[in-house]
């Protein structure tokens, strides 16, 4: 989702969010002034004729934006009258425009142990604990979930060092992967959990793929249901295949959902690089992440990883080292970015269906040529 409040502001600093009105909370103002005849006087007076009740409704909208040129650096130094915001296609008046360095980050960092991923384990996860040590300050807060048959948290909210330090413990498995069900529980944890104001970010690493989260082993429980016993395994796997892309779409819907209603930003690095095109499944997988990112204002990175298992061992290793470099480098970015966002904020009055999906668009004017990733929209919540 996106958010905004009307609060004071000054050039160095913006005031945290949780100083202001949480997005989904109405803030109702009613004045009513009754003066007495007399300073002793008991019995209120009638409202004068043409005086009424004020009432004014309206919800802080914050709005995380990431703005980079067409190299990939931010573009730093805008201010309101540089940005243009729409709700819904209608022209919004930006309160103001905060850098979110100032506001504490709250990250769910997701590790995908399943055997589609082993490969690449142990630089992901050495890479990853710098991440964390590199990008959270004293007041950030980081927790570690394992996705795998099910999704596991195995390390709280945290600081970088006892974070980074859980990492230690994590394995590779060879299981199934609860993908979507790990994705939704992570963001639901960081709304419930998260410290209020606080900007929230999934980063996962996986493939994407998904083979037992609970919407997808409905789909496949039940349309083995419907078929007579007997079938060969070819023609049963047919099956669980078909039934598993066709629950896709409503399992997409019910993350992007739980992103949008924790307010928190997706990143994702696919540690299968190019290789995801080898099969319709990895495909889906990247497709889940693409979206989940383009929704919600994130990144999904795509690293074109060598191989490390050619059976040369000099091979191995000179491509181990060029993975790392390359990770690293993602990480630094994702790090740049996060460090680099705007949180654009506003006040919406308009009224919409429960649940609607209010659509927003970001825009620089100004600037030809600039990238902008921000999320898409929020559900509405009277």
């Amino acid at each position: 989702m996106l958010e905004v409040h009307r609060l004071s502001f000054s050039a160095d600093r913006i005031t945290p969010f949780s100083e202001v009105i949480p997005m989904r909370t109405y803030v109702a103002l009613a004045a009513l002034l009754v003066f007495a005849g007399s300073l002793g006087a008991q019995t209120p007076q009638p409202t004068p004729p043409g005086d009424e009740v004020i009432r004014v409704s309206s919800r802080l909208v914050v709005v995380p934006v990431s703005i980079t040129d067409n190299e990939g650096r931010p573009i730093n130094g805008l201010t309101a009258a540089d940005l243009r915001l729409t709700e819904e296609g209608r022209d919004q008046t930006i309160e103001r425009v905060g850098i979110a360095d100032s506001v504490p980050l709250e990250i769910a960092l997701l590790f995908d142990v399943s055997a589609s991923t082993d490969a690449m384990f142990p630089f992901q996860r050495a890479t990853a604990a710098k991440f964390l040590k590199d990008v959270m300050r004293p007041d950030d807060r980081a927790s570690v979930f394992l996705v795998g048959e099910k999704c596991l948290l195995i390390q709280p909210r945290s600081d970088s060092a006892t974070a980074a330090m859980s990492l230690e413990r994590v394995a590779p498995q060879k299981e199934l992967t609860a993908f979507y069900d790990s994705v939704r529980s992570a963001a639901d944890y960081l709304r419930t959990n998260a410290a209020p104001g606080s900007r929230k970010v999934v980063v996962i690493i996986s493939d994407g793929e998904d083979t037992s989260s609970e919407g997808v082993t409905r789909a496949i429980w039940n349309a083995e249901r419907k078929v007579a016993d007997g079938l060969s395994g070819t023609k049963l796997r047919e099956l669980r295949v078909k039934a598993r892309d066709e629950a896709k779409s409503s399992e997409q819907a019910r993350v992007i959902k739980a992103l949008q209603d924790a307010d928190t930003v997706f990143y994702s690095i696919n540690p299968a690089g190019s290789s995801y095109q080898l099969n319709q499944m990895s495909v889906f997988g990247q497709q889940n992440m693409d979206r989940f990112a383009g929704e919600t204002g994130g990144s999904a990175f795509l690293p074109r990883f060598l191989p490390i298992d050619t059976g040369d061992k000099d091979l191995n290793d000179a491509n181990i080292r060029r993975n790392n470099q390359m990770l690293d480098g993602i990480f630094r970015q994702l790090a740049s970015e996060l460090r680099s966002q705007y949180l654009i904020q506003y006040y919406s009055e308009a009224e919409f269906p429960t649940d609607r999906f209010v659509k927003l668009q970001v825009a620089v004017p100004g600037r030809a040529g600039a990238r902008i990733r921000a999320r898409s929209g929020y559900f509405y919540r009277p």
